[in-house]
């Protein structure tokens, strides 16, 4: 039988006066093998998710803190990134997602470390790589600073997800990493629409565009989208007005395998270690600008060299969980047509199945759903 991959794992007891969680935190990725990995004087890249303004959900930066030690220690550089998001939001260009970084509490004085937008100003700079296995995605459009990167690692918040299930490892380093133009691909299918009433015909847009896609109606002063049109999504990074957006989306089983074969993209070739904290469990992805009362308890940080059998570990620990009252699951299970899928993150959004993207995950060679489990006790 194949080796199971080794995830560990300590939940957040401490004993008054006894050892802070940041320290425990530290304990636990040095126990999983963080030190093993040869960091001196290589950049490292920390994929985390800052948090959309108004959410208050995501990750402490605290932990990112915790991390940048070690990694100094080891002697490497590290810097924390996340790429531009595809919708209007407080995080689609460089500086505004850089803004609500600091809003949120993460600067290089908090964190100790660098933070660089990883595709760029207007989502625009990324690199095409290669998707090894890959039956969907050939190419995957990821931020150029990540794959810049001499290692990668994955801080991750593990939550409910709108269009998932759940947000872990995997979505961090597929979606996450992905540029404006990867995110489309991943979510998207056909080609963008320009919104007239939002369009101010400034021709911003137009000089991105590789393939003529774009044509200014001189009448209207408005922008057109023409038939040579390719698709990629570039010039939704381009406009500063949100006037262009895509209208039609990839289902959710197609859109798990997408982010799947990113994910590879990103972790192939390069020694990469995975951190994933089930906390503050909401039952929407941070980049919402707002977060619902959590659905599950706080259960611990897990860690691995294995980002499939992490996912796979911290959906089994939220299955074991018993449900938080006053909270989207709970009122759903009181519902009188309530059908019990005997599965928290279904329970709570029942036309989503987790399932299509770590299966498909481990069919591509990224990891493995079997695991074995190690706890890292209290001291």
């Amino acid at each position: 039988m194949p080796t199971k991959s080794k995830v560990y794992f300590t939940d957040f007891r401490t004993k008054m006066y006894g050892e802070p969680i940041p320290d425990k935190f530290k304990r636990l990725i040095r126990t999983a093998g963080i030190e093993d990995i040869d960091m001196e004087g290589k950049f490292v890249a920390i994929k985390i998710h800052f948090g959309e303004l108004g959410n208050l959900s995501f990750l402490r930066p605290n932990y990112a803190r915790a991390l940048v030690d070690i990694i100094k220690e080891k002697g490497g550089k590290p810097f924390l990134t996340d790429c531009n998001t595809l919708y209007p939001g407080y995080r689609k260009n460089a500086l505004e997602h850089l803004e609500c970084a600091w809003l949120n509490g993460f600067t290089p004085y908090t964190v100790g470390c660098p933070i660089l937008i990883g595709d760029g100003l207007k989502g625009t700079d990324d690199i095409d790589v290669p998707v090894k296995g890959g039956e969907y995605v050939q190419f995957a459009h990821i931020g150029r600073a990540v794959m810049d990167a001499d290692i990668v690692i994955s801080l991750n918040h593990f939550k409910g997800h709108e269009e998932m299930g759940f947000g872990g490892a995997l979505k961090n380093l597929g979606m996450g990493c992905g540029s404006r133009a990867g995110k489309k691909d991943m979510h998207n299918c056909g080609k963008p629409q320009v919104d007239p009433d939002l369009c101010r015909g400034c021709g911003l847009c137009a000089p991105v565009c590789a393939n003529n896609g774009l044509v200014m109606d001189t009448v209207r002063k408005k922008m057109t989208i023409s038939d040579t049109c390719a698709g990629c999504g570039r010039c939704i990074g381009a406009c500063n007005f949100d006037a262009i957006s895509f209208r039609e989306s990839l289902a959710n089983d197609m859109l798990g395998v997408r982010i799947a074969e990113y994910a590879k993209a990103v972790v192939d070739g390069r020694p990469n270690f995975h951190i994933s904290l089930i906390v503050d469990v909401s039952p929407n992805c941070d980049c919402h600008c707002e977060n619902d009362a959590p659905i599950l308890p706080d259960l611990g940080i897990f860690a691995s060299f294995d980002p499939v059998a992490l996912d796979q570990a911290c959906a089994d620990a939220c299955n074991a969980a018993t449900p938080l009252a006053n909270s989207q699951l709970s009122d759903n299970m009181l519902k009188p047509d309530f059908e019990d899928h005997h599965d928290h993150f279904k329970n709570s959004r029942p036309s989503i199945d987790w399932k299509s993207c770590i299966s498909h995950a481990e069919k591509i060679g990224i990891g493995s759903r079997e695991y074995e489990l190690i706890g890292v006790k209290v001291k």
